[in-house]
């Protein structure tokens, strides 16, 4: 995958894809980055990207010329794919990790980082894809939500977690909240592991994530049950958890 970012502080990605997977994706050659800063490509001698909004306002709003040029440019020189040009923007659509993995099926994405307060509307109309939101808040731009958004898309490529259930296994990748995770010692300060993950019965092991797995749903983000397939196992679960802690109040 080829990952370009149009950003005015590109120093700002160094330590970002220098470090931990993202560094081990582009050292296996599953994924090449390529961070530009677009006010090279302005046409004017100040190298000025931004300019007053026609109709008064405060603030200053991003010039359409370097991105149009910039995109064009990136385009130009992997003509064999065509791009997803992803705008970082409070008004896209919220990411999710069906986003992210609906993203790391492309060859090519390229990420438009603003700044000031917003961005000709010929942007969004005629060069970007997909516009996309970290949250319901506002930063001072758009690198740390293009930052959040790799992160999420190249620990999905192939080859970059050393185990590959991994990604599967992650929460929100199956709907659900992931399970809880135990590790050693069996007794830590007299807290111990359930014993049906040290009983060696992977039947039982895997009955018990799931039915964890849903009532920590259930507890956390029961929105996301409403869409899910429930069985009748499931059901079961949560009606007796729902009696349970219902005798209990």
């Amino acid at each position: 995958m080829k990952i370009d970012v149009l950003s005015l502080f590109p120093e700002m990605f160094t330590g970002v894809f220098g470090s931990s997977i993202l560094k081990k994706a582009a050292e296996k050659n599953v994924v090449e980055y390529n961070v530009v800063n677009f006010r090279d490509y302005a046409d004017n001698k100040h190298q000025t990207v931004d300019d007053y909004p026609y109709g008064g306002g405060a603030g200053m709003v991003l010039k359409p010329q370097p991105i149009f040029d910039a995109v064009d440019h990136l385009t130009k020189s992997n003509e064999h794919t065509k791009p997803r040009v992803i705008l970082l923007c409070p008004q896209g659509k919220v990411l999710t990790q069906k986003v992210s993995e609906e993203l790391a099926q492309e060859q090519h994405l390229i990420f438009i980082c603003g700044h000031y307060e917003g961005y000709d509307e010929r942007i969004r109309e005629h060069v970007v894809t997909d516009e996309i939101s970290i949250g319901d808040y506002v930063l001072t731009g758009g690198e740390l939500g293009a930052m959040v958004v790799i992160d999420s898309v190249v620990r999905l490529l192939p080859g970059v977690l050393g185990n590959e259930d991994s990604p599967i296994l992650d929460s929100f990748s199956s709907g659900l909240l992931e399970h809880p995770q135990y590790t050693r010692p069996a007794n830590f300060r007299g807290m111990t592991v359930p014993d049906v993950l040290t009983s060696g019965n992977h039947k039982n092991i895997d009955e018990w994530r799931e039915k964890e797995s849903i009532l920590r749903t259930l507890q956390r983000r029961p929105d996301l049950l409403e869409n899910y397939p429930l069985t009748d196992k499931h059901k079961q679960w949560i009606n007796e958890w729902n009696k349970e802690h219902k005798d209990n109040k």
